[in-house]
């Protein structure tokens, strides 16, 4: 079989679980990374097989029921969160007045470019203000602080590529990991940067990603407790929900996790408040996405 990067391929000896897109081709090796999932693997090549474009449409027609059902989801709290904004801000309707929201910006650092797209491009459709940028894993802590310096965002997101390797140690060893020692390195120095966790709020990881050192390292949120695959947008959902939420208040885990697609078996975090604030009187330059 004659592969090529970019092709769309499965493995057998997993059943053909996921899809994944050829990274890379070295020798007999292939560098896979997912479709839909944030996980990074290795197979060789007569482990892999090319997925036709029909069974292609119907695994993504699938893939986007799942995602549909977290954007409504999403949506629906984000329309009762506005609707308690608007009772609070006129007194419980009592007043005639209007007012604007000042939503959290994201830093959002990917190391896919395919996934920043669809990240960056659902950040829009929730109207979350975002500064995205591709850059590798391995070179993300050598530039997160000149971005942190540049944007000055009220949520930053390091997310990429992750897995965990049985073969090369046990859960505990960071050198089992592909990424998270990138990612952990990232978030102390955010948090040297800023080292209030309810004044920059960080969510960090990928798939399988080592949750507990994310967290240790000054992480609200991260991937992975079970070590299980996150999908591509769950980082979204979490910092929209943070975005979203006035400053006054405590997000709940159980409100920003059920939202995700992956759940709480590939998420988690800490308790963490809201940066929205609202103001007025209302202009129009300021008026609120609905």
């Amino acid at each position: 079989m004659k592969l090529k990067t970019g092709d769309i391929v499965a493995r057998l000896s997993y059943k053909c679980d996921i899809l994944f897109r050829v990274h890379k081709i070295i020798g007999n090796t292939v560098e896979l990374v997912g479709e839909e999932m944030r996980l990074v693997a290795d197979a060789p090549l007569e482990d892999l097989v090319l997925i036709s474009e029909e069974e292609r449409t119907k695994r993504r027609k699938l893939a986007l029921e799942t995602e549909l059902n977290s954007y409504r989801l999403f949506r629906q709290d984000a329309k009762l969160m506005k609707e308690r904004n608007e009772y609070e801000s006129t007194s419980g309707y009592e007043a005639e007045s209007s007012f604007f929201e000042l939503r959290g910006r994201v830093l959002h650092v990917d190391g896919d470019p395919l996934y920043l797209r669809k990240c960056t491009e659902l950040y829009e459709r929730l109207g979350i203000p975002v500064y995205g940028v591709h850059i590798a894993e391995k070179e993300m802590p050598a530039q997160i602080g000149s971005l942190l310096e540049m944007v000055q965002p009220d949520i930053v997101v390091i997310t990429g590529h992750d897995a965990y390797l049985k073969g090369k140690g046990d859960e505990d060893d960071l050198r089992s990991y592909r990424h998270t020692k990138q990612f952990a390195e990232c978030v102390r120095i955010a948090r040297k940067h800023v080292a209030h966790r309810d004044e920059l709020v960080i969510f960090a990881g990928a798939c399988q990603s080592h949750f507990e050192t994310l967290i240790r390292a000054g992480a609200n949120f991260a991937s992975s407790p079970e070590r299980v695959n996150i999908h591509a947008l769950d980082p979204v959902y979490i910092a929209a929900k943070v975005s979203l939420t006035s400053f006054m208040d405590r997000i709940g885990l159980w409100d920003v996790l059920r939202n995700t697609i992956t759940g709480e078996k590939g998420l988690g975090g800490i308790e963490t408040r809201g940066v929205m604030r609202r103001g007025m009187p209302i202009k129009q330059e300021y008026q609120s996405e609905e």
